[in-house]
């Protein structure tokens, strides 16, 4: 049986992804606390402890509560904890990363060249220790499908929490490459179709700039989801068991004060009640070069095509260019894996078997009643998405070794005992998970693309220990290749690109074909700022808000 979780006392963007709840608009708001003004900075968190959305079941049956029109959720850097003058034996068993805060770690996380802190927004340039601009306290807003008109009343409450500060804090300005946004926003995605109705509403889209499905495989911990959607759910995002069955990641992996995957409670700061139910947030804003990307990927194109033909099999450059990168992220664009399809023939047929999916996704997006069997279908299909492993492609054949999501989540793929009656699953991998939270965030323009648009991912990691989890997935497994025995190289999607590195695509000797080298990648992905935040439970926010955090 799963653990049960005081949802009421978690904050709701832990629980869930609210892209994937049809919270489609999102805007983040930054805030700073004023010197000396801890006292109305205090009242101001009372005022927004009050409107915070928790975790709690959305729906009309028993024990479930209605699901709001905007979400709300909040966090806070060190410095603003510390500005908020909690006391300094807490603050000090917090960890050493998030003391530090992002800016200063940039030399772990790869953020060096164009993703240097001096290129960041100006809200992120300008927070820097002991300034009147330091980035204190983050606010999310989430608007429902049909519901954006809602963020002007949701902010008016956010106002009214400011003015109740009286001077205690100030919201800051500084986004975008202007400089003079004042919030964040970010969206799902949306293609309007040539010749459409201009009062139309745009299709919606799971994508991200670069075309591809995302967010396809976030883990399920214990207690997310009730038994049934567990037992679900967890199938292919959960940990993989020494007998090849699945199961929920421990909940202390997310939350603070729950039992991690190591049988132990995380390391958190006193009292105790402080930081059980918490957990740490990473905000990244990461911009995306859709240009550089497409005309990369289209040069490679013309020498795959070349290279890979021959008397029996043409490749042409538009298959060319869509496997290079369905290679480079190691699922095709509409999120099949490479291990279930892996050439471009797989593809074409696999999506033939399920051509029913499209019209039974477009059902779903006008909220229209699906049949017993299109359900049936539609969870096979998820599956299928999800539920693979990589003991039957060590060599990368199929998906590259160092292909994004292999990097990204390694699943079975470290197991030195992988394919033999000792084989431990993923247990070199379930400490390393994150849970993938935010959206895209510019307009979305495939026909047009461009480097210098706004455009990219609003990119929020959520787990409870940012060295363990985020740090080592960024720097060991998407900056380093050593664990995949590649070497230097770099996450051919988002890893940091200097001149020289390569991609590597392997080929299966029986095939006759050679393997694919992408030289000389540029940096296809690059930071624009960000932060590391700790996410309160409800219990802590009012703790804060009273001033009553007590060590003792």
């Amino acid at each position: 049986m799963t653990q049960e979780l005081d949802l009421s006392d978690i904050q709701g963007n832990i629980i869930r992804a609210y892209g994937h709840f049809k919270f489609t608009v999102a805007r983040y708001y930054f805030l700073h606390i004023n010197k000396d003004k801890s006292d109305g900075a205090r009242k101001f968190v009372d005022a927004v402890r009050k409107l915070v959305t928790t975790s709690e079941r959305w729906g009309k049956e028993k024990n479930r509560v209605p699901r709001p029109n905007v979400t709300l959720n909040i966090g806070f850097s060190y410095y603003g904890l510390k500005a908020l003058g909690l006391p300094t034996r807490s603050l000090a068993a917090l960890p050493s990363e998030f003391h530090d805060g992002m800016k200063l770690r940039a030399h772990i996380l790869g953020d060096e060249g164009e993703s240097d802190p001096k290129h960041w927004d100006k809200i992120w340039k300008d927070s820097n220790r002991d300034s009147e601009t330091q980035v204190h306290i983050w606010i999310s807003m989430n608007a429902f499908f049909g519901f954006e008109s809602e963020f002007d009343n949701q902010f008016a409450l956010l106002q009214e929490a400011i003015d109740t500060s009286k001077g205690g804090v100030t919201l800051l300005t500084g986004h975008g490459p202007n400089g003079d946004g004042e919030f964040q926003e970010a969206h799902v995605l949306r293609d309007r179709k040539p010749g459409s109705d201009p009062d139309s509403v745009p299709e919606l889209l799971s994508c991200e700039h670069f075309g591809f499905n995302d967010g396809i495989s976030n883990p399920v911990f214990e207690g997310q989801f009730g038994p049934k959607t567990e037992k679900v759910r967890m199938i292919g995002r959960g940990k993989l068991m020494p007998d090849q069955t699945w199961a929920p990641n421990a909940t202390g992996e997310f939350l603070l004060g729950h039992v991690d995957e190591s049988q132990e409670l995380p390391p958190a700061a006193r009292p105790h009640d402080f930081t059980r139910n918490g957990t740490f947030m990473v905000y990244r804003k990461l911009h995306q070069n859709v240009k550089r990307f497409k005309d990369y990927v289209a040069g490679q194109a013309k020498t795959y095509a070349k290279i890979m033909s021959d008397s029996k099999t043409k490749i042409d450059k538009d298959e060319a260019d869509v496997t290079i990168r369905a290679k480079m992220v190691g699922r095709w664009p509409n999120g099949v894996p490479l291990v279930v399809a892996p050439t471009y023939e797989d593809l074409n047929q696999f999506n033939e078997k399920w051509k029913d999916i499209e019209d039974i996704a477009l059902k779903k997006l006008k909220r229209e009643d699906l049949t017993e069997g299109e359900k049936t279908r539609q969870a096979e299909y998820n599956r299928i998405l999800v539920d693979f492993k990589y003991n039957d492609d060590i060599e990368g054949f199929k998906c590259p070794v160092s292909a994004h999501i292999r990097r990204a989540n390694t699943r079975d793929m470290l197991d030195p005992l992988i394919n033999t009656k000792d084989a431990k699953g993923s247990a070199l991998n379930m400490r390393r998970r994150i849970l993938r939270r935010g959206l895209p965030y510019g307009e979305y323009n495939p026909d047009n693309p461009s480097d210098g648009d706004e455009q990219g991912i609003i990119f929020m990691a959520i787990c409870a220990s940012l060295f363990r989890q985020f740090e080592f997935v960024q720097q060991q497994w998407i900056q380093y290749g050593l664990d995949f025995n590649v070497g230097n190289d770099t996450c051919p999607v988002i890893g940091k690109h200097d001149k020289g590195d390569k991609f590597v695509i392997a080929s299966d000797p029986e095939t006759g074909k050679p393997p694919y080298i992408c030289a000389d990648l540029p940096p296809f992905v690059t930071t624009r700022g960000g932060e590391y935040f700790f996410i309160p439970s409800l219990t802590a926010l009012r703790m804060i808000a009273m001033g009553v955090v007590d060590t003792t």
